[in-house]
């Protein structure tokens, strides 16, 4: 495998830099809403996530459980999620939306979709399917990933660079 050392043809900043954009598209679309990106984001995962525990949630948002709290305090003031006790265990809660976050989430669909028909401009239907495909089976791939098998942080060899 050849090395690509063309800082413009990183994979990680360039889905970093596409992300990043994306975002900032579906923010100038979603301006009119009383949300939070952090607040859409939740419902998001919510949404595909329901009945998670509060805990599990934090991770999935890679956010502190107490953050994910105060947040969802905010969402369930808003009447767009509830807590419910968790039938398993009586310390553990779980998070669902409401009747009142459908319409919201609907609209937030929408815009998304508006912002991903940019993102994909130029592009062909079977195009299209092939990126998704590729990001799905990229995020498989690193996602079965076991970040414990080696925790020794990289440690480049700067001996050679250090000028006596």
């Amino acid at each position: 495998m050849v090395k690509n050392t063309d800082p413009k043809q990183s994979l990680g900043f360039l889905l970093h830099d596409i992300s990043r954009l994306m975002r900032r598209d579906f923010n100038r679309r979603i301006g009119g809403f009383e949300l939070t990106q952090v607040q859409w984001r939740t419902l998001a995962h919510l949404a595909r996530h329901e009945g998670v525990r509060q805990v599990a949630l934090a991770e999935i948002l890679e956010i502190q459980p107490i953050t994910l709290a105060r947040l969802i305090d905010r969402l369930q003031a808003l009447e767009l999620v509830e807590r419910r006790p968790d039938p398993d265990d009586r310390r553990a809660i779980q998070l669902y939306l409401t009747s009142k976050a459908q319409p919201v989430l609907d609209a937030l669909w929408e815009q998304s979709a508006q912002t991903r028909e940019t993102a994909l401009e130029g592009f062909s239907e079977a195009q299209r399917e092939d990126l998704i495909a590729m990001f799905i089976r990229m995020k498989a791939n690193l996602g079965g990933a076991n970040p414990t098998a080696d925790p020794r942080p990289f440690q480049p060899d700067l001996t050679d660079s250090i000028s006596t």
